[in-house]
C-alpha cells in the first residue's frame, strides 16, 4: 500500500512535538460575532417566573369506547399479531410470550372526569364481562387447539365438540386464574396455565375414548359439562355400565337421561340398585336393555326404587310377571311419578276392574301405564261411548284387547270406523263389531280390511248392498288372512256361503 510522503511527515512531527505542547488553563473557545449577539440578546431578556402548580398533574385522556374494545382485545390475544414498520407495540422476537410487550390492562378503567360514580362503575362492568367473554373464546381456542393437536381430531369435529362445552371452558377459566397464586405459576401467563388444566384433567384422552365407544359428540359435551371438573368418574361410570352390559350408543344415553348426580355415586350404591331389581324377577341379562332405556332408574334412592318395585307387588305380581314387564317396557318402572301411576291406576279401576285384574292387565300390557289420561284414554272413552259401546263393553275390549287403548285415536281407530260407516255400517252395528272383536282395530287398513272386504265382494258373491251386512254379522272374516284361511275354501262354496248370507239378509 503507497503512503503520502507528506503526511508521513507531518505525523512525525506531531509525535515529536506532542510531549513538549501544553494547553494553557486560560484559553477558552471564543464565540464568533453571530453567536456572541445571540447570547447577550438571550441574557438581556427577563425571565419568567414559574408559579408553583397548586393542583395536581392533569388526569390522562379518557379513551373512548372504540379505543377500549381495541386496547381490549389487543390485551387478550394469544397470538402474535403481524407487526410493521411504525407499529406503537412492538413484540420482540425475544419475548417469552405476547403479554410481555402488550400494554397493561389496567389502562382500560380510567374513566372520565365529568361521569358520575354509576356511570364510571357501569362502564367498568361493562368491560370487565367484555373481557371475560373474550378470555372465553381464548380459552376455547386453546381447548380446540390442544384437541387436534394431541388428540388427533378433525378440525369440524373440534369446533362442534368446543361449542358445546362452555361449562367445562369457565371451569378451565376459574381454574387457570386460581392456579395464579401458586408459587409455580406466579409468573406464567394465562395461556399457559389453561393448557395446564386441560392436560391435567387428561380430558382429550377422555374424549377419545368415549368417541371409541360410539358416543356422540353432543352427548360428549354434555357428559364433560354435567361432571364439573371431575373427568374421570365419567370414565368409571361408564366401565361400569358396560359391566351390565349396556352396549353401544345406550352407554351416552345412559348418563345423559339419568340425572346429574349419577357421576357422583359410587359403584357399590349403583350394584346395590341392580341387585335388588335382579332379586325381583329382572334378570342380569335383560339389566343392560332396561338401563340403556330407562337410565332414570340408576338416579333414585333404595328408597324410591323400593317403593317402585313395592307398587306393581303390591297388584298380586309375581316376580316373573313383574321381570317380564319391565323388560318388555321399561320406562314402566323408573319414568313416571309414583302420583302419576296411582291416577292411572285408579282410573282403569272405574272400568270396573279390581286391584289383582289391574295387575295382571299392567303386567301383560305395560304401556297402559304410558297413556296419558286426559290425552288419550279420555277422547278415546268418548269416541267408544259415542258409537253405543258401554262401560262393560269397554271393560271387555280392555280386558281381552288392551293394546286398543294405546293405539293412536285420530290415525289409527277414526279411519277404520269411517270406512265401516262408508260400507253401510250403522254406529250402534260398529259398537257391537268392537266388543264383539276387538282386534278388528289392531288391523292395518289397507293391508287387511280393505283386500278382505275386496275379496267378499269380487270372489265370494257379496253385492255391495249386503257386504255392510255381511261384515256386521262376521267382524272375525276382517282378521282372516285371504291367502292361508279364505281362498283355502273352493270358490263355490264361498260364493254359495254369500248367496246364502244374502238370502239370510233378505228375509
Amino acid at each position: 500500500m503507497l503512503s503520502c510522503p507528506l503526511h508521513q511527515h507531518s505525523h512525525s512531527l506531531l509525535l515529536h512535538h506532542r510531549p513538549n505542547t501544553t494547553i494553557s488553563s486560560s484559553l477558552r473557545r471564543t464565540h464568533n460575532s453571530k453567536s456572541t449577539s445571540l447570547l447577550l440578546r438571550h441574557l438581556s431578556q427577563p425571565q419568567p417566573q414559574l408559579q408553583p402548580q397548586d393542583h395536581a398533574a392533569p388526569a390522562p385522556t379518557p379513551l373512548d369506547e372504540k379505543e377500549k374494545v381495541e386496547l381490549l382485545e389487543l390485551s387478550l390475544v394469544t397470538k402474535r399479531t403481524p407487526q410493521f414498520p411504525g407499529s406503537i407495540y412492538v413484540q420482540s422476537p425475544s419475548d417469552p410470550d405476547v403479554h410481555t410487550s402488550l400494554p397493561p390492562l389496567q389502562t382500560l378503567f380510567q374513566t372520565q372526569t365529568n361521569n358520575s360514580d354509576e356511570e364510571d362503575e357501569e362502564e367498568d362492568h361493562d368491560l370487565i364481562m367484555r373481557a371475560l367473554e373474550i378470555r372465553r373464546k381464548v380459552t376455547a381456542e386453546i381447548f380446540k387447539e390442544s384437541m387436534i393437536r394431541k388428540g388427533k381430531f378433525g378440525i369440524t369435529y373440534a369446533t362442534n365438540l368446543t361449542r358445546r362445552l362452555s361449562d367445562f371452558t369457565d371451569y378451565v377459566m376459574v381454574e387457570a386464574a386460581a392456579m395464579k397464586r401458586l408459587p409455580d405459576f406466579s409468573e406464567s401467563t394465562f395461556n399457559f396455565r389453561a393448557k395446564t388444566v386441560i392436560d391435567d384433567s387428561r380430558v382429550v384422552p377422555l374424549i377419545r375414548w368415549l368417541k371409541h365407544n360410539s358416543v356422540s359428540y353432543p352427548k360428549i359435551g354434555k357428559l364433560i359439562c354435567m361432571s364439573r371438573g371431575k373427568i374421570e368418574s365419567i370414565r368409571r361410570v361408564i366401565e361400569w355400565l358396560k359391566s351390565i352390559h349396556v352396549k353401544g350408543e345406550f352407554l351416552g344415553v345412559a348418563l345423559t337421561k339419568s340425572g346429574g348426580n349419577i357421576l357422583e355415586r359410587s359403584n357399590e350404591e349403583l350394584d346395590e340398585i341392580v341387585n335388588y331389581l335382579e332379586s325381583n324377577g329382572v334378570r342380569m341379562d335383560w339389566m343392560g336393555y332396561v338401563v340403556g332405556r330407562c337410565p332414570q332408574l340408576l338416579s333414585y334412592s333404595m328408597e324410591e326404587v323400593r317403593a317402585r318395585v313395592g307398587f306393581f307387588l303390591d297388584m298380586g305380581m309375581n316376580e316373573k310377571d313383574f321381570g317380564t314387564m319391565v323388560f318388555d317396557y321399561p320406562r314402566v318402572l323408573g319414568y313416571f311419578t309414583l302420583e302419576e301411576m296411582n291416577e292411572k291406576v285408579s282410573y282403569l279401576k272405574e272400568f270396573g276392574i279390581g286391584t289383582e285384574e289391574v295387575g295382571k292387565l299392567i303386567a301383560f300390557k305395560p304401556q297402559l301405564m304410558g297413556c296419558s289420561i286426559e290425552e288419550k284414554l279420555k277422547p278415546l272413552v268418548k269416541y267408544l261411548y259415542y258409537h253405543g259401546i258401554s262401560r262393560d263393553g269397554m271393560k271387555r275390549i280392555l280386558m281381552s284387547k288392551p293394546i286398543v287403548f294405546c293405539i293412536d285415536l285420530e290415525t289409527t281407530i277414526v279411519p277404520k270406523v269411517r270406512f265401516l260407516q262408508d260400507i253401510g255400517i250403522r254406529d250402534d252395528a260398529i259398537g257391537n263389531m268392537l266388543v264383539k272383536f276387538p282386534s278388528l282395530l289392531t288391523c292395518s287398513l289397507y293391508k287387511k280390511i280393505r283386500p278382505v272386504v275386496i275379496f267378499l265382494m269380487t270372489r265370494a258373491g257379496v253385492n255391495e248392498k249386503d257386504i255392510g251386512k255381511v261384515i256386521a254379522l262376521g267382524p272375525e272374516l276382517l282378521g282372516c288372512s285371504i291367502s292361508k284361511k279364505l281362498e283355502m275354501s273352493s270358490v263355490q262354496s264361498i260364493v254359495t256361503c254369500g248367496e246364502l248370507w244374502s238370502s239370510l239378509l233378505k228375509i
